[in-house]
């Protein structure tokens, strides 16, 4: 059957007022640029948006990694960004690190999720867009999406899920990976994701015995850390996921159901802070309270042939409500922290932060405590 890549890619190119939102006029542009240079490229993309992260997802049968996909985007952002910078828009072309394209998106800025599929003939997918938090924020859901059965009962009722999935997990401090599946892997698996700042799921695949869909990609993150790439705080990097959905994979409402619980992630304010995770539709997608509280969105779609049906605003429905009201409880509760751990993020995840430079200036006002006189 013909293999077709689908291609998320994000980047932060400026917003208004602050962090909030992308202004429209960017997102025309983008779309325009990807109307005129991609037809012969793409058979098929969508736009959207989170918070001040412009957002594409495309189809094409390039694979992945693709030059030409990838330059295709990068401009787009650059089209984007003069914009952004015409109308005066906050942190414009903030993401794209680079002064020129050099073969792909690797270490450039934007994010990328990505996968070469075997088309079924019917291929539900959702892209879940994260906005000020970091790629580890997606290690919970994912998890419960591909190996928890109290979350994923068809893990245990459904012969072709029974025997688990392979994750593919990232150091993305000592830029190594490892395969480990579940089951047999559960508690080492759980050993690693926990540290969300530093092991990150990458990919998670079907096992080559698997009846309908053997040694398949059905789950990706971008897993881009901005400021390991920059040396140091350009903003949070804001992870996409593309998940595919059913007929021997989870449902589309045992992947939505990872996010009804508003577990806490690290980035929101200036990237520093701890807080819950708020499932809402695009529309409710700007962030305000803190610079946030860190959002995520879920887009449906239906690909056949190359071409997208949708798509749907899956969080736009009451359903998630008591979600985003528990987020906004325990967004009160944690705020009253201020400056305090475990509120504000530990010292180790605050290097790439504005804080270093404050402490910098402090250093040459410290004594030895044996030396230090008692003050009188």
């Amino acid at each position: 059957m013909m293999k077709v890549t689908i291609s998320h890619i994000k980047a932060d190119i400026g917003s208004l007022p602050g962090h909030s939102l992308v202004d429209e006029k960017v997102m025309e542009r983008i779309r325009e640029y990807i109307e005129d240079h991609g037809k012969n490229l793409v058979s098929d993309f969508r736009m959207a948006h989170v918070g001040d992260d412009a957002q594409i997802t495309m189809v094409h049968t390039k694979g992945v990694d693709s030059e030409e996909v990838h330059e295709l985007a990068w401009n787009a952002f650059k089209a984007g960004t003069e914009v952004a910078k015409k109308l005066g828009l906050y942190g414009a072309g903030q993401d794209l690190l680079k002064d020129s394209f050099s073969g792909n998106l690797k270490g450039m800025g934007p994010g990328v999720a990505e996968m070469e599929i075997t088309e079924r003939p019917s291929e539900p997918f959702i892209v879940y867009m994260m906005d000020k938090t970091e790629p580890g924020a997606f290690n919970l859901p994912i998890y419960k999406m591909f190996a928890d059965p109290f979350n994923t009962p068809g893990l245990v009722i459904d012969e072709t899920m029974h025997e688990g999935f392979r994750f593919e997990i990232w150091d993305v401090i000592e830029h190594k990976a490892i395969m480990l599946e579940a089951p047999s892997d559960l508690y080492d698996i759980l050993a690693m994701i926990g540290s969300k700042s530093r092991y990150v799921i990458k990919r998670v695949y079907t096992k080559p015995a698997h009846k309908k869909l053997p040694d398949e990609n059905v789950a990706v993150i971008s897993t881009d850390k901005l400021s390991l790439i920059a040396g140091k705080y350009v903003g949070k990097d804001d992870p996409a996921a593309v998940v595919r959905l059913q007929s021997g994979l989870p449902a589309a409402g045992e992947s939505l159901e990872a996010f009804a619980f508003p577990y806490f992630v690290s980035g929101w304010m200036r990237g520093s802070f701890n807080g819950p995770i708020m499932p809402v539709s695009m529309k409710d997608a700007k962030m305000t309270r803190f610079d946030g509280p860190p959002r995520v969105v879920a887009l449906g779609y239906v690909l056949k042939g190359g071409k997208l049906e949708g798509p749907v605003d899956m969080f736009d429905d009451p359903a998630f409500d008591y979600a985003r009201r528990v987020a906004g409880e325990l967004t009160d509760h944690i705020r009253r922290m201020g400056p305090f751990e475990p509120h504000r993020l530990p010292d180790q995840e605050m290097e790439y932060t504005t804080l270093p430079a404050v402490v910098e200036k402090l250093k040459n006002r410290f004594v030895d405590i044996e030396k230090q006189e008692v003050a009188k």
